[in-house]
C-alpha cells in the first residue's frame, strides 16, 4: 500500500510540474509580440492525478511559428547574421588585415544599401600593455576601420569611433587565443536600423 501511495504521489507531482511548466511557458510567450502561446504538452497514456481531470479531456489548440525566421532586412540582426560586426588585428598593430577586408567590404555594401543607418566603430585591445597604451591602440584600430569603410563609399558623417582599450574583453582567459579575440574592431549600429 505504501509503495502504491508513493507512485501516486510521484505521478501527481509530475503532473503538477508539467502543468506549472506549461503555464510558465504560455505566460512567457504571450508577452513576446508575434509569438503565439505554446500548446500544452501531450500527456497521452499518463494517468490523471487523483481529484484532477485528465489533460486529454481539455481542448488545446495547435499553433505554428512563422515559416521564416530570417532577420528583417536592414535590421541589427540582419547586419550581425549576414554581414558580421567584428574584425581582428595582429598584436600591437592597427592596420586592417587581409582577412578582415571581405567583412569590411560587406559592411560597406550593407551600409550603402541602408543609408539611414549610423554606426560606431569600437577599437579594442588585449589585456597586455598599459591602460593608456591600449586606449591609444584601440583608437588607431577604430580609425583604421572607419577609414576603410569611408574609402569604400560610406559617408564619414555616419561613422563615429571610440576606443575601449582593454576595458571590454570578449574572453578573459588570459592566453593567446583570448588575446586574439580581444584585439578587434567592433562595428555597432547606433541608429537608423529597422
Amino acid at each position: 500500500m505504501r509503495s502504491h501511495l508513493k507512485t501516486v504521489s510521484h505521478l501527481a507531482l509530475a503532473a503538477l510540474a508539467a502543468a506549472a511548466l506549461t503555464a510558465c511557458a504560455t505566460k512567457k510567450t504571450a508577452s513576446i509580440p508575434n509569438v503565439p502561446p505554446m500548446a500544452a504538452p501531450s500527456s497521452a497514456g499518463a494517468p490523471a492525478a487523483p481529484g484532477r481531470a485528465s489533460p486529454n479531456n481539455s481542448a488545446t489548440t495547435s499553433t505554428t511559428l512563422p515559416a521564416s525566421t530570417a532577420p528583417i532586412p536592414g535590421s541589427v540582426q540582419d547586419f550581425l547574421v549576414n554581414v558580421g560586426d567584428r574584425v581582428y588585428f595582429d598584436t600591437d598593430q592597427h592596420e586592417v588585415r587581409s582577412d578582415a577586408q571581405p567583412i569590411l567590404d560587406a559592411q560597406a555594401r550593407w551600409l550603402t544599401q541602408y543609408p539611414q543607418v549610423s554606426i560606431r566603430i569600437e577599437g579594442n585591445a588585449d589585456e597586455r600593455g598599459t591602460r593608456e597604451y591600449n586606449f591609444a591602440l584601440g583608437a588607431r584600430r577604430a580609425e583604421s576601420v572607419r577609414a576603410y569603410l569611408v574609402s569604400r563609399g560610406v559617408s564619414a558623417g555616419r561613422v563615429e569611433t571610440v576606443s575601449y582599450g582593454k576595458e571590454r574583453p570578449i574572453d578573459i582567459s588570459g592566453n593567446e587565443e583570448a588575446w586574439a579575440k580581444n584585439r578587434n574592431g567592433h562595428t555597432a549600429i547606433t541608429g537608423g536600423a529597422r
